[in-house]
């Protein structure tokens, strides 16, 4: 997939095109994506950084990085995509000037989107002034109760297979290795210390199975209570690995939840509850 930000980027030529945050790349999302690859023409996608919700200074927990959405509008078989700087200059722009700098400059003659799509200065274009504009405009297949906000709602219970069902995948942590208190290596459970970016999603306090690198994972999300910590720590074990992965990338697959953060009246008892932890980890299943 080519990635470009400007519109002076993309070569000009007939595309559908499909605009908005794509945050988390749901399923309502791949149906938007899936109806674009109908059209036949050239698939491409303008999406937004940063998030317009938190460019007009609202509080959201996005569901991917910038990095992961790209990835994820890749392996939906986007060609294109146009990584638009929300910024005031992109905000002030009428429909009709954004239709005529980010849609007729690429060559667009398809524009898919949802019943509710809006777009340009305060959300003041729709579909119908896009037909008006000359745009075949094609409405993708709504995937009932599937949002952004629902997924959000699921994670913050700890409903980790309910938010992938919406996703169509496993929710994914997706953050940097860094060094820790390194108390799991100490009781025989060496774990990697996740730092996300602070406006990423994260599921309830927990103790989760999942993935990474090919390898299963005990996950433990949470203050760790047990030694009266009070940060959030994302702390995966991955069974079976060896090796060192400070300062790498770490994408890690949440499959389920296996139980409540807890203290211990001893830490014989803590790695007793860690061993079977680590057994119901290599028990789950991949909810999608």
């Amino acid at each position: 997939m080519r990635i470009v930000r400007a519109p002076a980027q993309v070569v000009r030529q007939p595309r559908a095109v499909a605009i908005g945050a794509f945050d988390g790349v749901h399923l309502g999302h791949r149906s938007v994506l899936d109806t674009v690859a109908a059209t036949g023409l050239a698939p491409t996608v303008i999406t937004f950084d940063p998030h317009p919700r938190i460019a007009f200074g609202h509080r959201v927990e996005l569901l991917t990085t910038l990095e992961r959405r790209l990835e994820l509008l890749a392996e939906a078989g986007v060609e294109t995509t146009l990584v638009a700087a929300f910024v005031p200059e992109l905000q002030r722009l009428t429909p009709e000037e954004f239709a005529a700098e980010y849609l007729r400059g690429i060559g667009a003659e398809v524009v898919v989107a949802g019943e509710d799509f809006r777009f340009g200065v305060e959300r003041s274009g729709d579909l119908e002034l896009l037909e008006r504009l000359g745009y075949e405009v094609r409405i993708a297949p709504e995937v009932e109760g599937v949002s952004s906000t629902a997924i959000r709602a699921a994670l913050a219970e700890g409903d980790v297979v309910r938010a992938a069902r919406m996703l169509g995948r496993p929710f994914e942590l997706d953050g940097v290795v860094v060094a820790g208190h390194q108390r799991g290596g100490s009781l025989g459970y060496p774990t990697a210390n996740l730092r996300l970016e602070p406006d990423l999603a994260c599921p309830a306090y927990g103790i989760y199975a999942g993935a990474a690198r090919g390898y299963r994972a005990a996950i433990s999300i949470g203050t760790n209570p047990h030694y009266g910590g009070t940060e959030r720590r994302i702390e995966p074990h991955l069974l079976d690995f060896e090796g060192d992965l400070y300062g790498e990338r770490l994408l890690v697959e949440v499959w389920e939840r296996l139980r409540d953060e807890a203290a211990f009246a001893s830490e014989e008892e803590l790695v007793a509850q860690i061993a079977r932890d680590v057994e119901a980890a290599r028990a789950a299943r991949r909810p999608v």
